[in-house]
C-alpha cells in the first residue's frame, strides 16, 4: 500500500491550501485516515482524522480553520486549510489505518509534504 500526498507549498498568512492523499495497492478497506504534522524540533502531532463513516476529529489549534474529508471510492483523503498561520508551518504526513487479522490495524504513512506559511 502506498500513500501519495500532494498540495503542499508556500502561502502567505491568511491564505489557503488543500492537501490530497491517495492510497493505492491491495486495499480492501481503510479504517481511519488522517493528517499529522511535524515542525522542526517538535514531535509529530495529529492535525485531523476521519473514520470510514465520516466522523472527524481535529486538533484544537486547527478547529474552525481546517476541514478534513475523504472519498472512500477513491481511497483519498483531503485537508482544506484556511486562515493559515505561520505556526502551521510543518511537514504534513498522511496516515491510513488498514484493518488486519484478529481485529488489529496497521499504520501506513505518506512521504510528507511541506507547508510553509510566511508572515
Amino acid at each position: 500500500v502506498q500513500l501519495v500526498e500532494s498540495g503542499g507549498g508556500l502561502v502567505q498568512a491568511g491564505g489557503s491550501l488543500r492537501l490530497s492523499c491517495a492510497a493505492s495497492g491491495t486495499i480492501v478497506s481503510i479504517n481511519t485516515m488522517g493528517w499529522y504534522r511535524q515542525a522542526p524540533g517538535k514531535q509529530r502531532e495529529l492535525v485531523a482524522a476521519i473514520t470510514s463513516g465520516g466522523s472527524t476529529n481535529y486538533a484544537d489549534s486547527v478547529k474552525g480553520r481546517f476541514t478534513i474529508s475523504r472519498d472512500n471510492a477513491k481511497n483519498t483523503v483531503y485537508l482544506q486549510m484556511n486562515s493559515l498561520k505561520p505556526e502551521d508551518t510543518a511537514v504534513y504526513y498522511c496516515n491510513a489505518k488498514l484493518p488486519m487479522t484478529w481485529g488489529t490495524q496497521y499504520d501506513y504513512w505518506g512521504q510528507g509534504t511541506q507547508v510553509t506559511v510566511s508572515s
